[in-house]
């Protein structure tokens, strides 16, 4: 992305459009935000300040950034709106000023740490992140407060295992610092639920898992993202494995309003998985980007897959989402590569 510039009006419209009961709940609201520069943060701010402008909702939001100069560089089109205010501070130590009637904690660290520092800044900024936002906002007189979690909460899914639901038993081993990502949102998620069952705070929990759709990194570690970015290139798209391992991709816009009904309908002191039911191996997703793309983009497997090996899985089951929330996706895989690889190449 060369210069910065707002999401897709049509996405931004249809998030207002299909979600307009739930934003109606925080008219006049004033809305705590960690990670609002991140992916998942963006998004939903950029949803929330075009849906104000829209219905007229009066909203306030309080930004919490490390650097505001790198933000203001990043997001002019936010920084600048009249209703955003940004702090600057560290999610483990900031102070906040003011009321505020909804906070959504979607700071993230990244879950690719491949030294023992890294390891460890990754879990204190999880865990102690989490006990710094229930401080800050116990005193603000109970808020509802939606905490972006993750599917990693439940380690290694079992490959016989189709979907995986929230009451799934089985976790990482807390000894492994490989998975202390893992192990710090198990640790924040207790620790919300301890918030919730003392009244502090009442604490809403969304287990993230993949997602796509513009601002998603295309030179990460995401594969979706890379598969766009040799599509952008004019292919051929490639897998560094045998392309067997299954996931699910969620939209960003459904990803929105899926936590907008947590944020004020959620039950507290419970988790909802939150992403697709609908299971593609990457072969196949690498195909998706292709087709999507068109030119007879060719795609490139480095191996071939081990006959004896089951497909590893990472594919969320979104039932209770649906039954006690109504929530379902309305955007299909195709539609959201499709957006995606539009906005990147209109900027």
């Amino acid at each position: 992305m060369s210069t910065p510039r707002p999401l897709p009006e049509r996405d931004l419209a249809e998030i207002t459009t299909l979600a307009e009961d739930d934003l109606r709940v925080l008219e006049g609201a004033r809305i705590f935000v960690t990670g609002g520069t991140g992916f998942v943060g963006t998004w939903l701010v950029e949803a929330l300040l075009a849906a104000d402008r829209e219905l007229g909702l009066r909203l306030g939001l309080t930004l919490l950034t490390r650097d505001q100069t790198t933000y203001r560089r990043r997001r002019p089109h936010l920084a600048g709106d009249e209703s955003v205010t940004l702090m600057e501070g560290d999610v483990r130590t900031f102070t906040a000023d003011g009321h505020h009637d909804f906070v959504v904690h979607a700071a993230a660290s990244t879950s690719t740490a491949r030294t023992p520092a890294e390891r460890t800044a990754i879990y204190s900024s999880i865990v102690h992140g989490m006990e710094r936002v229930i401080e800050v906002a116990s005193s603000w007189g109970r808020p509802r407060l939606l905490f972006t979690s993750s599917g990693a909460v439940y380690g290694t899914q079992p490959p016989d295992l189709m979907l995986i639901p929230e009451n799934h038993l089985e976790g990482p081993d807390p000894l492994d610092t490989a998975m202390s990502y893992h192990g710090a949102k198990r640790a924040a998620e207790l620790r919300s639920a301890l918030a919730t069952e003392s009244g502090a705070v009442d604490v809403v929990v969304a287990r993230l898992f993949a997602f796509v759709g513009p601002l998603l990194p295309i030179d990460q570690h995401f594969a979706v993202g890379n598969f766009v970015k040799d599509a952008l290139a004019g292919g051929p798209i490639r897998i560094e494995g045998d392309g067997t391992p299954y996931r699910s991709y969620q939209y960003a816009g459904d990803l929105v309003r899926w936590m907008l009904r947590l944020l004020v309908s959620g039950e507290p002191g419970r988790a909802y998985n939150v992403g697709s039911s609908n299971a593609i191996s990457i072969g196949d997703l690498a195909q998706v980007v292709a087709d999507v793309a068109g030119g007879g983009l060719e795609v490139r497997i480095a191996c071939e897959p081990d006959p004896d090996r089951r497909a590893s899985r990472y594919v969320p089951d979104t039932s209770l989402a649906k039954e006690e929330l109504d929530l379902v996706n309305v955007v299909g895989l195709a539609e959201s590569i499709r957006r995606t690889l539009d906005w990147n190449t209109s900027g």
